[in-house]
């Protein structure tokens, strides 16, 4: 039987059969790479899968703010040539940063200049539905809905050479028809942070990975709303990021149709708010007003979402040294990073780019479980990195657990982000970790050094760098009493008010004053 196996994957070019278990970003991006290789692709997902930007049960964070990053717009374009070209004709919105954007930093407000950063926003349904659109246009790759993976088929000579999978049926007692196994020449894990392959691992008498999770658990509340009517802005997105003292982080991206995404994250334990009146208390929190400025005026759409207990998390696989050949887990289901950093999808990518590349470069699907696993663990290092950074930036750097290394990377951390408001070195170094950007060689460049133990140059801006909201924002004509705010005059941050004196006299003749936050 081994033998007719083999003849059959040599007339099949000899590359075989390839199982990714999960058909969210890191799986649909794991089974392009695998397309690329094998000669047939099964996508395995436990729940239905829609066609176009449906909502799916397995993924509850698709309800909140997601960006892709450059970094992850080069990986998906390497995998999926001309897929910007087609998230921006879907609805994506296009974001420079930070000529678009504006971005309070640790430090203070960023200028928005001195970078060409850039990155794609949109619903995470439409981004995954573009991507489905592509997968099911190539005729190797097979999805299989309403589908659960619950064990790994072992083989000879530490091998994996299948995954055994029950389908849902409503007749059934326990809802599930008996399992059965699919065959597979590769499989994939890609179930994000539910992952069960620590589990499947033991029970075929592997030893678990073990687990680095070293900052506690962050809640993210986000809502959607339409902009004020005539809302004019000299920006597309709000980044409000933490610092000591504020652990809270606000942003505002925009979505396909007009749309807003706004999310709270709270990086202290504390619950995120679950209603609309609590979201605008806890944008009080933050440190600026802004943004709570802006909604009080939007439109809420719909429900506000939370999800909690979504720290950073990495499941040290590539430490294992006994391991079976051709399976590999890939995404949040390896390194996990808190939703707050954005980075979740540049993860997914990366390790779909690690796959197709040595995939291409050994020719075949065994002996490569070890360079794969330390292959992702090297690419991902730099973004766990960052994301560690981050938040001993934000809170101080009070962790006592943490080793000296560890604290002195902090503080310098913390001292690139206060000098980032006035130093243009220390602002690009900033904006590179928002981006994703691999930076090891950057940080201790003679302008960033001089920059972190300078700190700020001068005053700091208290104020965003917007010329239609803050201080410094252009007055515009007042309106008429009885009347709404002019179109085309922005809404989002305003108050009207009626002045006092000779012109108001009379219904019709009341003048409006503008305050700005």
């Amino acid at each position: 039987m081994a033998q007719q196996a083999q003849v059959a994957r040599e007339r099949d070019d000899g590359h075989g059969h390839g199982v990714v278990i999960g058909s969210g970003f890191a799986g649909l991006t794991a089974a392009r790479a695998l397309a690329n290789f094998m000669d047939r692709v099964t996508v395995v997902e436990r729940d239905w899968v829609p066609r176009g930007p449906g909502r799916r049960r397995g993924v509850p964070q698709a309800r909140h703010t997601h960006t892709l990053t450059g970094v992850a717009q080069q990986g998906l374009e390497e995998l999926f040539p001309h897929i910007g070209e087609d998230l921006v004709g879907a609805g994506a919105t296009r974001v420079r940063i930070p000529e678009d954007m504006l971005l309070l930093g640790p430090g203070g407000w960023l200028p928005r200049t001195g970078s060409d950063l850039s990155m794609l926003s949109a619903g995470r349904d439409l981004i995954d539905a573009v991507i489905r659109d592509r997968l099911r246009a190539d005729p190797k790759v097979t999805f299989l809905p309403e589908h659960e993976a619950v064990a790994l088929e072992p083989g000879r000579h530490d091998t994996v050479t299948g995954v055994w999978v029950r389908g849902r049926d409503r007749k059934a007692p326990e809802g599930w028809t008996a399992r059965r196994l699919i065959s597979a020449d590769f499989v994939v894990d890609a179930t994000g942070r539910g992952s069960h392959a620590p589990e499947w691992l033991t029970r075929l008498g592997y030893a678990p990975p073990k687990e680095t999770a070293p900052e506690p658990s962050t809640t993210v509340a986000t809502a959607m709303y339409a902009p004020p009517v005539g809302h004019v802005a000299d920006w597309k997105s709000l980044l409000l990021m933490p610092a000591p003292g504020h652990p809270v982080q606000g942003m505002l991206h925009p979505l396909e149709g007009g749309r807003w995404s706004v999310s709270v994250s709270t990086g202290d334990g504390s619950r995120a708010p679950g209603d609309h009146a609590g979201l605008l208390h806890s944008l009080a929190d933050l440190r600026h007003s802004l943004l709570r400025d802006v909604l009080e005026v939007a439109t809420p759409l719909g429900p506000v979402y939370v999800c909690g207990s979504a720290g950073n998390r990495w499941r040290h696989y590539e430490k294992l040294r006994r391991w079976p050949d051709q399976f590999l887990v890939v995404g949040d289901a390896f390194v996990a990073l808190d939703p707050a950093h954005g980075q979740g999808m540049t993860v997914a990518v990366q390790c779909a780019t690690v796959l197709d590349h040595l995939l291409t470069a050994h020719g075949t699907t065994i002996g490569l479980g070890y360079r794969l696993r330390r292959a992702i663990a090297h690419r991902l290092a730099p973004a766990w990195h960052t994301a560690i950074l981050g938040v001993r930036a934000a809170h101080g750097c009070q962790d006592p657990e943490a080793g000296w290394f560890a604290r002195l990377s902090g503080r310098y951390a913390a001292r690139v982000a206060a000098a980032a408001s006035t130093r243009p070195a220390a602002a690009e170094l900033l904006l590179d970790r928002l981006g994703s950007v691999p930076m090891p060689a950057t940080a201790l460049r003679p302008s960033v050094l001089g920059a972190a133990l300078r700190g700020p140059r001068g005053p700091v801006p208290a104020a965003p760098p917007s010329t239609t909201h803050g201080p410094d924002a252009r007055r515009r004509r007042p309106a008429a009493l009885g009347g709404s705010p002019p179109v085309g005059v922005s809404t989002g941050s305003d108050r009207w008010r009626p002045v006092a004196g000779p012109s108001a006299q009379g219904p019709g003749k009341a003048l409006f004053d503008r305050h700005r936050p």
